[in-house]
């Protein structure tokens, strides 16, 4: 008769086999999956006409509003800052117009900040429901754009409150006068905002063949 001690060592192996294989797949999946997010963000990286450090300044301005203004403008708010070449577009809602304006001093004093357009509105913060519809009508611009063939989706960053959506980006006035077009066909969006860097033609070929700094 054959003992469960013995059993269990012929069994021990194949398993201890098995379990390690396992881990070495999971391991190599995961190499996959960071190797593709990679080239991913890469990918994105690559067709973002801001240079490598204004993309990081942007991230770092768009950091630092978020962690001053809320002690700034006080309750009840709603702010989305957003940088893009280190020029702020403020959206959302304050109180009054002192809250505004000191919302736009504040952002003006976060070191990088070039320019700031201040966009936002004197009345309540808006619902949950608000920007849920902003989300989607965000969504749906985007994916527009990115169908178009005639507008290099991906150069153009969209920002929706309340139905209204800003375009911001670098862009020919030929791109914008389109990016526009486009946007303003997407069911649920009331009016649309240019908030262009504007280029040259020359300069978006000079743009698009100089390597990313």
């Amino acid at each position: 008769m054959i003992s469960v001690k013995s059993r269990w060592n012929s069994l021990r192996r194949p398993l201890a086999t098995m379990a390690l294989c396992g881990m070495v797949a999971m391991s190599v999946q995961g190499c996959v999956g960071l190797l593709l997010g990679g080239a991913v963000v890469g990918g994105f990286a690559a067709t973002d006409r801001r240079t490598l450090g204004a993309q990081a300044d942007d991230k770092t301005i768009a950091l630092k509003g978020e962690a001053r203004l809320p002690g700034v403008v006080g309750e009840p708010s709603h702010i989305n800052i957003t940088s893009f070449n280190r020029r702020v577009l403020l959206t959302g809602e304050v109180r009054d117009e002192a809250a505004k304006a000191a919302a736009e001093k504040e952002t003006k004093a976060i070191e990088g900040v070039h320019s700031v357009l201040n966009e936002l509105t004197i009345a309540e913060p808006s619902s949950f429901g608000q920007r849920s519809n902003d989300t989607y009508i965000t969504s749906k611009v985007k994916a527009s754009l990115l169908d178009a063939k005639d507008v290099f989706g991906n150069s153009v960053k969209v920002v929706t409150e309340r139905g209204v959506v800003y375009l911001m980006g670098k862009a020919t006035e030929r791109e914008a006068k389109r990016a526009a077009e486009i946007a303003a066909g997407v069911a649920g969006v009331l009016k649309v905002v240019k908030v262009f860097e504007y280029l040259t033609e020359d300069e978006l070929t000079q743009l698009s063949s100089a390597p990313k700094q």
